[in-house]
C-alpha cells in the first residue's frame, strides 16, 4: 500500500517583526503602535506560509508646502498643507495607520530651516495625531546629521521610524536611534548587495536588526516597475531562505514615485488622450502600492486619501 506524503517544503526562516510607535504604557505617547514583519512565506500565500502581520498604509506629511505636486493632488489635501499638524491630523481622518513624516524644508534648496525648527515640526506633529511616527530627513548627508540628531532628541521614547541610513553616512543616525529608542530605516539604490551591506553596517554598531527595515528605491508604474518587483522578491525569498540581514520588513514611498511619473501628473490639457488627472494619478498611485505589495512590502507611504482608502480596502481583501 503507497503512503501519502506530505511534499510541501518548509521554508527556513521568516521576516523579522518591526514595532513602530510605543503607547504610555511603554513611556511614549502614541494611542497606537503598528507592528509589521513576521512573515513566513511568501506574501498572501497563505498555503506557503503566514502573514502574521498585514502591511500598514503610512502618509506624508511634509514640513513645507510641496511646489511641485500636481493640481489633482494638492486640491485632494486642501488648506491641511499649510500645517504639518493640519496634514498629520487630516491624513489619521483619511485612514492612515502612520505619519511620515519628510523635512524636506530642511535641505539648502528648499528652505534651509534650522535643526531647531524641524525639532519643533516633529513636537507639533507629535501632539497633533497619536499615530506612530516615520522622521525622514532630506536626504542632504550634511544637513541631516544636524537635523536628524535634534528630531530624535524631541521624540525620545516614541519609538519612531528614522531615516536613512546609508552605505556612506550611517553612523549618526544609528547612534541617536540608539540613546532614544527609536527604529531606522536602510536607504539603498535597486541592489541587493548594497541593501545587504548597509544592514551588515548598522548591525556592526550593535543596533539590533529588529528595530531595522530596509528601503531599496524603487519605480513607479511603468518606470522600472518589473525590475524592482524582480529585486524585491528576490530579497524576500533571500530572507525566507535564510539570509538574516536580509530578513527585514521592508518600506516603499510609493506617492514618492508614483506622482512624479508624467502619466500621474499631467493635465488633460496637456495630453487629452490620458484622461481626467483628478483620479488617473489616484489609479497610479494604487496600481504601483499593489504590486509592490505582493513582492513583499510592509510599509506603503501614500500621498492621496482616496489611494490610501482604496490600498486599505485591497489589504483586507488580500488577508482575508
Amino acid at each position: 500500500m503507497s503512503m501519502l506524503v506530505d511534499a510541501k517544503e518548509k521554508w527556513a526562516a521568516s521576516v523579522r517583526n518591526l514595532i513602530v510607535g510605543a503607547t504610555s504604557d511603554e513611556g511614549g505617547t502614541r494611542t497606537s503602535t503598528v507592528t509589521v514583519g513576521g512573515g513566513t512565506g511568501l506574501p498572501f500565500m497563505r498555503f506557503d506560509g503566514e502573514t502574521p502581520h498585514k502591511p500598514v498604509v503610512a502618509m506624508e506629511v511634509w514640513d513645507c508646502v510641496p511646489d511641485d505636486w500636481p493640481t489633482a493632488l494638492m486640491g485632494a489635501l486642501g488648506d491641511a498643507v499649510n500645517s504639518p499638524a493640519d496634514w498629520a491630523r487630516k491624513c489619521e481622518e483619511a485612514g492612515a495607520e502612520l505619519i511620515c513624516l519628510k523635512l524636506q524644508g530642511t535641505h539648502p534648496d528648499f528652505g534651509d530651516s534650522t535643526p531647531e525648527a524641524a525639532a519643533a515640526v516633529v513636537k507639533s506633529v507629535l501632539e497633533a495625531t497619536g499615530l506612530p511616527l516615520m522622521i525622514l530627513g532630506c536626504e542632504n548627508d550634511e544637513k541631516d546629521n544636524n537635523v536628524l540628531p535634534q528630531c530624535s532628541q524631541i521624540a525620545h521614547g516614541e519609538r519612531c521610524l528614522m531615516g536613512y541610513a546609508t552605505e556612506d553616512n550611517y553612523k549618526t543616525i544609528v547612534a541617536c536611534c540608539q540613546a532614544d529608542g527609536h527604529a531606522l530605516i536602510g536607504l539603498s539604490p535597486i541592489d541587493i548587495n548594497i541593501a545587504k551591506q548597509v544592514n551588515i553596517l548598522v548591525s556592526e554598531m550593535d543596533f539590533p536588526l529588529e528595530r531595522v527595515a530596509m528601503y531599496q528605491t524603487t519605480g513607479a508604474l511603468g518606470y522600472g516597475l518589473e525590475y524592482t518587483y524582480s529585486i524585491q522578491e528576490r530579497g524576500r525569498l533571500a530572507a525566507l531562505s535564510g539570509d538574516k540581514m536580509m530578513a527585514l520588513p521592508v518600506v516603499c514611498m510609493v506617492g514618492q514615485e508614483a506622482w512624479r511619473a508624467k502619466e500621474a501628473k499631467a493635465t488633460a490639457e496637456e495630453h487629452p488622450e490620458l484622461g481626467d488627472e483628478s483620479t488617473r494619478g489616484v489609479y497610479w498611485e494604487l496600481a504601483t502600492a499593489v504590486t509592490l505589495l505582493q513582492a513583499g512590502s510592509d510599509i506603503m507611504v501614500m500621498r492621496h486619501p482616496q489611494a490610501v482608502a482604496a490600498l486599505k480596502d485591497t489589504i483586507q481583501n488580500l488577508i482575508k
